[in-house]
């Protein structure tokens, strides 16, 4: 039976996270750094990419919460909340890139919320192991995600890049310690679907 709190609590996460600023408690990286010149396309380009950055974080903050609200074991519980923690960060972070770069946020970041917290429900039913072996997995196709967006980013953008770069070592950290909490390996034709599942966000955000 599900915690009436704390579907409570999740409920609000979910309104806050898609309709409210979020905060960062860390320093923004490269926030010291002077913006660079660059071209309207360039400066285009740099705030898609960083509005794919942004939903992907919607959608991990709801992969967590689901996954969370429906964990078993309080300590996998626990790995999943300091994940959605700092994934909190990296929303403000990219939400400032934006809005330097003048661009947007996605216009369906209220259905990749959606979506992405049913899936992490429906993960953590199937219990703990594979709760955090799917949170292993989401972390380590973030981070070859970043890896690409590092390789497409304008060359002189390097306040995005900064973003970008520690992102990419949190989702490192997030992926081993869920490995070190107990996570199953999950079978080849799962990460297979949650490519997908991915490719497509990512290639709709871009635009949309």
């Amino acid at each position: 039976m599900f915690d009436l709190d704390r579907m409570i609590t999740a409920f609000d996460n979910g309104l806050r996270t898609v309709f409210a600023p979020a905060h960062s408690a860390r320093a923004v990286p490269g926030d010291a750094v002077n913006d660079a010149e660059m071209t309207p396309s360039e400066r285009g380009h740099a705030a898609a990419l960083m509005r794919v950055n942004h939903t992907g974080e919607i959608c991990a903050q709801a992969l967590y919460q689901g996954q969370a609200l429906t964990a078993r074991n309080v300590e996998a519980r626990d790995a999943l909340e300091h994940a959605a923690a700092e994934e909190t960060d990296h929303l403000a972070w990219t939400a400032q890139r934006i809005d330097e770069l003048g661009g947007r946020a996605s216009l369906l970041n209220p259905l990749w919320y959606a979506g992405s917290f049913a899936l992490g429900a429906a993960a953590g039913l199937l219990g703990d192991k594979w709760n955090l072996g799917f949170l292993a997995e989401t972390e380590r196709q973030v981070e070859g995600h970043l890896e690409g967006h590092l390789d497409r980013l304008p060359p002189q953008d390097e306040k995005s890049r900064a973003i970008v770069n520690e992102m990419k070592v949190d989702e490192a950290r997030h992926a081993h310690s869920a490995v070190d909490h107990g996570a199953a390996e999950l079978p080849e034709p799962v990460k297979a679907a949650m490519k997908l599942g991915s490719s497509i966000m990512t290639r709709t955000a871009y635009w949309i």
